[in-house]
Protein backbone atom coordinates (compact mmCIF):
# COMPACT_ATOMS: atom_id res chain seq x y z
CA UNK A 1 0.00 0.00 0.00
CA UNK A 2 1.42 3.48 -0.88
CA UNK A 3 0.75 6.75 0.88
CA UNK A 4 2.03 10.20 -0.67
CA UNK A 5 2.33 13.65 0.32
CA UNK A 6 2.60 15.73 -2.72
CA UNK A 7 3.26 13.43 -4.58
CA UNK A 8 6.56 11.63 -2.41
CA UNK A 9 5.69 7.70 -0.83
CA UNK A 10 5.66 7.62 2.73
CA UNK A 11 5.25 4.03 2.90
CA UNK A 12 5.35 0.50 0.88
CA UNK A 13 3.66 -2.61 2.57
CA UNK A 14 2.95 -5.84 0.87
CA UNK A 15 2.41 -8.99 3.11
CA UNK A 16 3.16 -12.50 0.76
CA UNK A 17 3.60 -12.40 -3.14
CA UNK A 18 0.54 -11.94 -5.38
CA UNK A 19 -0.34 -12.49 -8.57
CA UNK A 20 -1.76 -8.61 -10.00
CA UNK A 21 -3.27 -7.94 -13.04
CA UNK A 22 -3.26 -4.24 -14.55
CA UNK A 23 -5.76 -2.66 -16.13
CA UNK A 24 -4.91 0.91 -16.38
CA UNK A 25 -3.56 2.24 -13.36
CA UNK A 26 -5.69 -0.09 -11.34
CA UNK A 27 -3.98 -3.00 -9.91
CA UNK A 28 -6.32 -6.70 -9.28
CA UNK A 29 -5.72 -8.95 -7.44
CA UNK A 30 -5.60 -11.94 -9.67
CA UNK A 31 -5.23 -15.31 -7.66
CA UNK A 32 -8.41 -14.01 -5.61
CA UNK A 33 -10.46 -13.36 -8.85
CA UNK A 34 -9.46 -16.78 -10.01
CA UNK A 35 -10.36 -18.99 -7.03
CA UNK A 36 -13.81 -16.32 -6.69
CA UNK A 37 -14.87 -17.49 -10.18
CA UNK A 38 -14.11 -20.92 -9.94
CA UNK A 39 -16.57 -21.14 -6.72
CA UNK A 40 -19.07 -18.79 -8.76
CA UNK A 41 -18.90 -20.99 -11.53
CA UNK A 42 -19.53 -24.33 -9.12
CA UNK A 43 -22.62 -22.88 -7.45
CA UNK A 44 -24.22 -21.87 -11.33
CA UNK A 45 -23.41 -25.36 -12.42
CA UNK A 46 -24.80 -26.60 -9.09
CA UNK A 47 -28.22 -24.19 -9.55
CA UNK A 48 -28.58 -25.26 -13.52
CA UNK A 49 -28.45 -28.99 -13.03
CA UNK A 50 -30.40 -28.94 -9.82
CA UNK A 51 -32.81 -27.45 -11.85
CA UNK A 52 -32.34 -28.05 -14.91
CA UNK A 53 -35.48 -31.46 -15.20
CA UNK A 54 -37.26 -30.37 -12.21
CA UNK A 55 -39.33 -33.39 -10.99
CA UNK A 56 -42.60 -32.94 -8.76
CA UNK A 57 -40.81 -35.64 -6.63
CA UNK A 58 -37.15 -34.40 -6.31
CA UNK A 59 -34.50 -36.73 -6.33
CA UNK A 60 -30.94 -37.27 -6.89
CA UNK A 61 -29.30 -33.52 -7.18
CA UNK A 62 -32.67 -31.60 -7.35
CA UNK A 63 -33.07 -33.53 -4.03
CA UNK A 64 -29.98 -31.98 -2.33
CA UNK A 65 -30.52 -28.31 -3.86
CA UNK A 66 -33.59 -28.13 -2.34
CA UNK A 67 -32.38 -29.43 0.96
CA UNK A 68 -29.88 -26.64 0.70
CA UNK A 69 -32.75 -24.15 -0.02
CA UNK A 70 -34.47 -25.48 3.18
CA UNK A 71 -31.53 -24.83 5.22
CA UNK A 72 -31.12 -21.34 4.44
CA UNK A 73 -34.63 -21.00 4.07
CA UNK A 74 -34.88 -21.66 7.78
CA UNK A 75 -31.92 -20.15 8.70
CA UNK A 76 -33.12 -16.51 7.15
CA UNK A 77 -36.39 -17.04 8.86
CA UNK A 78 -35.23 -17.70 12.04
CA UNK A 79 -33.42 -14.20 12.35
CA UNK A 80 -35.82 -12.19 10.25
CA UNK A 81 -39.50 -13.32 11.18
CA UNK A 82 -41.53 -14.59 8.75
CA UNK A 83 -42.83 -11.46 7.16
CA UNK A 84 -39.26 -10.65 6.49
CA UNK A 85 -37.07 -13.37 5.27
CA UNK A 86 -38.44 -13.88 1.49
CA UNK A 87 -37.00 -10.41 0.52
CA UNK A 88 -33.77 -10.95 2.08
CA UNK A 89 -33.51 -15.07 1.46
CA UNK A 90 -31.21 -14.07 -1.77
CA UNK A 91 -29.16 -11.70 -0.03
CA UNK A 92 -28.30 -14.33 2.96
CA UNK A 93 -28.30 -17.29 0.94
CA UNK A 94 -25.29 -15.77 -1.81
CA UNK A 95 -23.30 -14.91 1.21
CA UNK A 96 -23.71 -18.12 2.68
CA UNK A 97 -23.70 -20.42 -0.13
CA UNK A 98 -20.56 -18.49 -1.59
CA UNK A 99 -18.47 -18.60 2.41
CA UNK A 100 -18.90 -22.05 2.23
CA UNK A 101 -18.11 -22.87 -0.99
CA UNK A 102 -15.21 -21.07 -0.73
CA UNK A 103 -14.10 -22.55 2.80
CA UNK A 104 -14.49 -25.81 1.79
CA UNK A 105 -12.79 -25.53 -2.06
CA UNK A 106 -10.02 -23.66 0.49
CA UNK A 107 -9.20 -27.57 2.23
CA UNK A 108 -10.54 -30.31 -0.65
CA UNK A 109 -8.92 -28.44 -3.74
CA UNK A 110 -4.92 -28.72 -3.96
CA UNK A 111 -4.88 -24.71 -5.21
CA UNK A 112 -0.68 -25.15 -4.24
CA UNK A 113 -0.07 -27.65 -7.20
CA UNK A 114 -1.30 -24.92 -9.59
CA UNK A 115 1.75 -23.02 -10.51
CA UNK A 116 1.56 -19.07 -10.97
CA UNK A 117 3.75 -16.30 -12.39
CA UNK A 118 3.54 -15.24 -8.98
CA UNK A 119 2.00 -16.15 -5.54
CA UNK A 120 0.04 -19.33 -5.14
CA UNK A 121 -3.66 -19.83 -5.12
CA UNK A 122 -6.00 -20.18 -2.15
CA UNK A 123 -9.65 -19.61 -0.87
CA UNK A 124 -10.21 -16.35 -1.73
CA UNK A 125 -11.81 -15.97 1.77
CA UNK A 126 -8.56 -16.03 3.46
CA UNK A 127 -7.75 -13.30 1.56
CA UNK A 128 -8.79 -9.68 3.74
CA UNK A 129 -9.89 -8.19 0.79
CA UNK A 130 -12.91 -10.61 0.26
CA UNK A 131 -13.90 -10.95 3.88
CA UNK A 132 -14.05 -6.81 3.44
CA UNK A 133 -15.85 -7.03 -0.12
CA UNK A 134 -18.59 -9.59 2.10
CA UNK A 135 -19.11 -7.03 5.42
CA UNK A 136 -19.19 -4.00 3.05
CA UNK A 137 -22.11 -5.55 0.99
CA UNK A 138 -23.50 -6.60 4.15
CA UNK A 139 -23.18 -2.86 6.02
CA UNK A 140 -24.68 -1.61 2.75
CA UNK A 141 -27.80 -4.41 2.73
CA UNK A 142 -28.35 -3.16 6.27
CA UNK A 143 -28.50 0.47 6.00
CA UNK A 144 -30.43 -0.29 2.96
CA UNK A 145 -32.69 -2.28 4.97
CA UNK A 146 -32.85 0.39 7.35
CA UNK A 147 -33.30 3.30 5.26
CA UNK A 148 -36.16 1.93 2.73
CA UNK A 149 -38.31 0.92 6.08
CA UNK A 150 -37.82 3.84 8.43
CA UNK A 151 -36.51 6.56 6.17
CA UNK A 152 -33.30 8.73 6.56
CA UNK A 153 -34.46 10.59 9.41
CA UNK A 154 -36.27 7.39 11.25
CA UNK A 155 -33.28 5.51 10.95
CA UNK A 156 -30.84 7.94 12.42
CA UNK A 157 -33.82 8.24 15.44
CA UNK A 158 -33.05 4.88 16.21
CA UNK A 159 -29.40 5.93 17.81
CA UNK A 160 -31.24 7.50 20.10
CA UNK A 161 -33.02 4.50 20.94
CA UNK A 162 -33.79 3.73 24.40
CA UNK A 163 -31.58 6.66 25.73
CA UNK A 164 -29.93 10.04 23.62
CA UNK A 165 -26.85 8.55 26.28
CA UNK A 166 -26.69 5.57 23.31
CA UNK A 167 -25.90 7.64 20.75
CA UNK A 168 -22.09 7.18 20.12
CA UNK A 169 -22.32 4.26 21.46
CA UNK A 170 -25.07 2.75 18.25
CA UNK A 171 -23.12 5.18 15.90
CA UNK A 172 -19.56 2.60 16.85
CA UNK A 173 -21.35 -0.35 16.82
CA UNK A 174 -22.59 0.37 13.24
CA UNK A 175 -19.70 1.19 11.81
CA UNK A 176 -17.33 -1.67 13.55
CA UNK A 177 -20.38 -4.64 12.21
CA UNK A 178 -17.93 -4.65 9.05
CA UNK A 179 -14.27 -4.89 10.93
CA UNK A 180 -15.50 -7.80 13.57
CA UNK A 181 -17.41 -9.60 10.19
CA UNK A 182 -14.20 -9.47 8.02
CA UNK A 183 -11.48 -9.92 10.45
CA UNK A 184 -13.54 -12.89 12.35
CA UNK A 185 -13.75 -14.86 8.86
CA UNK A 186 -10.10 -13.85 7.58
CA UNK A 187 -8.54 -14.77 10.35
CA UNK A 188 -10.66 -18.17 11.26
CA UNK A 189 -10.04 -19.24 7.59
CA UNK A 190 -6.24 -18.15 7.15
CA UNK A 191 -5.16 -19.91 10.61
CA UNK A 192 -6.99 -23.00 9.69
CA UNK A 193 -5.08 -22.95 6.15
CA UNK A 194 -1.60 -22.41 7.83
CA UNK A 195 -2.07 -25.17 10.62
CA UNK A 196 -3.11 -27.71 7.80
CA UNK A 197 0.03 -26.54 5.54
CA UNK A 198 2.46 -26.58 7.89
CA UNK A 199 1.56 -30.21 9.28
CA UNK A 200 1.23 -31.50 6.08
CA UNK A 201 5.07 -30.05 5.64
CA UNK A 202 5.73 -31.86 8.86
CA UNK A 203 3.53 -35.23 9.07
CA UNK A 204 2.39 -35.40 5.58
CA UNK A 205 0.51 -39.40 6.00
CA UNK A 206 -1.66 -39.68 9.19
CA UNK A 207 -2.43 -36.82 10.94
CA UNK A 208 -3.87 -33.84 8.65
CA UNK A 209 -6.62 -35.84 7.56
CA UNK A 210 -8.86 -35.26 11.02
CA UNK A 211 -7.38 -31.95 10.57
CA UNK A 212 -8.71 -31.58 7.46
CA UNK A 213 -12.10 -32.85 8.62
CA UNK A 214 -12.26 -30.43 11.36
CA UNK A 215 -11.23 -27.77 8.98
CA UNK A 216 -13.91 -28.80 6.98
CA UNK A 217 -16.80 -27.97 10.36
CA UNK A 218 -15.28 -24.90 11.17
CA UNK A 219 -15.30 -23.46 7.63
CA UNK A 220 -18.83 -24.66 7.32
CA UNK A 221 -19.59 -23.04 10.94
CA UNK A 222 -17.72 -19.91 10.00
CA UNK A 223 -19.96 -19.55 6.88
CA UNK A 224 -23.41 -20.13 9.27
CA UNK A 225 -22.32 -17.47 11.82
CA UNK A 226 -21.64 -14.88 8.88
CA UNK A 227 -24.81 -15.11 7.33
CA UNK A 228 -26.51 -15.52 10.58
CA UNK A 229 -24.20 -11.93 11.86
CA UNK A 230 -25.24 -10.70 8.36
CA UNK A 231 -29.03 -11.26 8.79
CA UNK A 232 -29.75 -10.48 12.78
CA UNK A 233 -27.91 -6.89 11.76
CA UNK A 234 -30.89 -6.78 8.54
CA UNK A 235 -33.25 -7.42 11.49
CA UNK A 236 -32.00 -5.42 13.61
CA UNK A 237 -32.37 -2.54 11.09
CA UNK A 238 -35.77 -3.40 10.36
CA UNK A 239 -36.71 -3.59 13.74
CA UNK A 240 -39.69 -0.02 14.65
CA UNK A 241 -38.55 0.89 18.56
CA UNK A 242 -41.53 3.08 17.81
CA UNK A 243 -43.96 0.92 17.71
CA UNK A 244 -42.68 -0.89 20.39
CA UNK A 245 -42.85 2.37 22.39
CA UNK A 246 -46.61 2.78 21.91
CA UNK A 247 -47.26 -1.07 22.53
CA UNK A 248 -45.51 -0.76 25.89
CA UNK A 249 -47.34 2.83 26.91
CA UNK A 250 -50.69 0.96 26.08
Amino acid sequence: MWNGLLGAPLASLEVGEHLYWELGNLKIHGQVFITSWIVMALLIGAALLGTRNAQRVPQGWQNFMEYVLDFVRTLTRNQLGEKEYRAWLPFVGTLFLFIFTCNWTGILVPWKLIELPAGELAASTNDINTTAALALLTSLAYFYAGFSRKGLLGYFKGYLYPSPIMLPFKIIEDFTKPLSLSFRLFGNILADELVVGVLVLLVPVLLPVPLMVLGLFLSGIQALIFATLASTYIAEALEDHEHEEEAEIA
